[in-house]
């Protein structure tokens, strides 16, 4: 999960027909499947720090490859799932993508993703964590291989904690108020920055109060029930304590925190992987050693636990035979040990596999501080609208945080719940 969750609406995707999707193929042409083929794959990672490594991986396959050729086409994260959803459903669909594992099971869904049972693509399988396999299916199919995983946790600015005289990261929100406080009073910056008006970082908080968004389930809407509003209360306390910064809810708010974060201006954040080789480069972590990760502060009941966030790769359903052919090896090679292991190097990224976590792999601290949270880390349920849950708990808790009671707000969120999931009971 990159930069938050990109808006979306996911379940237009479900009413757009099948027949719509297989009228066009993803290259548009018949080709034999020994002949040579051109594969459109569309990147989403980000175009400055990551995309040029897959691109080098791209070649290196073409290399192995010599009868496929890789159109490599960055798209930007934030547009990419409209983009993939018009292109799907109309013309113009790449024939192999990175999709967010918050998109793939709309996208089965839809009928818009081939089944990956039994073909290259999911030879090694049983080499994935079997969480991130589980939630690359749909119906009991798999329709995407885990490329990369993440979650968030809890980063810190060694140095600012021990000029606070604090040894160790604290281990629930009550805890984390009281080091920020001690920060801000000792070190003169802010002790700790929450992402505000934004849905996915607000699940750590529901999370510790053992509850979720939806009981998936049971098909219940449980985003009202005590425990939320309990976990979403302390959220907003996450603002106003003392030693915590103000909610940011402009339209650079991200960015604010990640300068604050890197130039050692704030003390700690809730962040994920995907910043570590932006936070390397910031002047408060000049030396690596002095980011420090721990799992998510717990919650009143002493339970702790973060989203599973990552992208997989996968295959177009409208594409020809060729192009599913070579689409597949591509993805096996993509996902492969020796590939992850390379892009883990190169981004400070999860791999999805065990036996990409190689002795270089590990030497990087900050892959090895996120891998020693994961099992922190809660698996989405198979419900192809969860990452659409995010929006309207984003917008409504910009809301709650410039006074909108905790209540109301999520009482506004229930009922936007009901009608992306109308089988579901409030």
């Amino acid at each position: 999960m990159r930069r938050g969750i990109a808006a979306s609406a996911l379940v237009v995707a479900l009413a757009v027909s099948m027949a719509a999707c297989g009228s066009s193929g993803g290259s548009g042409s018949d080709s034999k499947a020994d002949g040579p083929v051109t594969l459109t794959y569309w990147d989403t990672s980000n175009a400055t720090n990551e995309a040029p490594n897959y691109q080098e991986l791209a070649k290196k396959f073409e290399a192995a490859n010599p009868n496929i050729k890789v159109n490599f086409v960055n798209v930007p994260f934030d547009q990419a799932q409209n983009k993939l959803q018009t292109a799907m459903g109309a013309k113009g669909a790449p024939d192999v993508f990175r999709s967010d594992v918050g998109w793939t099971a709309a996208f089965a869904k839809a009928g818009f993703l081939e089944p990956l049972d039994g073909t290259p693509a999911a030879a090694d399988t049983s080499a994935f964590q079997p969480s991130l396999i589980q939630q690359a299916k749909y119906d009991g199919k798999l329709y995407g291989v885990p490329l990369v995983t993440d979650t968030l946790g809890f980063l810190y600015n060694k140095d600012l904690f021990a000029k606070a005289g604090i040894t160790d990261a604290p281990k629930t929100w009550d805890e984390l108020k009281t080091d920020a406080a001690t920060i801000k009073d000792k070190a003169g910056v802010d002790g700790f920055w929450l992402k505000a008006a934004d849905g996915y970082y607000a699940m750590p908080f529901l999370f510790g109060e053992g509850t979720d968004t939806v009981d998936a389930a049971n098909k219940k809407i449980t985003i009202t029930s005590p425990e939320a509003v309990k976990g979403i209360e302390t959220y907003k306390s996450m603002f106003t304590s003392p030693g915590t910064a103000k909610a940011d809810v402009t339209t650079d708010a991200y960015a604010h925190m990640m300068d604050a974060f890197n130039s050692g201006k704030v003390a700690a954040i809730i962040q994920g992987p995907w910043e570590i080789t932006n936070i390397y480069k910031g002047s408060a972590f000049a030396d690596k050693k002095n980011l420090g990760i721990a799992p998510v502060p717990a919650g009143s009941g002493g339970k702790a636990g973060a989203p599973t966030g990552g992208h997989n790769i996968a295959v177009y359903a409208g594409a020809d035979k060729a192009h599913k052919a070579a689409a597949e090896k591509f993805a096996a090679f993509m996902t492969s040990a020796e590939s992850q292991a390379f892009i883990a190097q190169k981004n400070s990224t999860l791999p999805t596999r065990s036996d990409a976590y190689t002795a270089d792999v590990k030497a990087d601290p900050g892959i090895a501080g996120f891998q020693a949270i994961l099992g922190s880390a809660k698996p989405r349920p198979e419900l192809p609208e969860y990452g659409s849950l995010f929006d309207s708990l984003g917008t409504n808790l910009g809301k709650a945080v410039q006074g909108t009671s905790t209540q109301d707000a999520l009482n506004t969120v229930a009922t936007d719940y009901a009608k992306l999931l109308p089988g579901f009971a409030k």
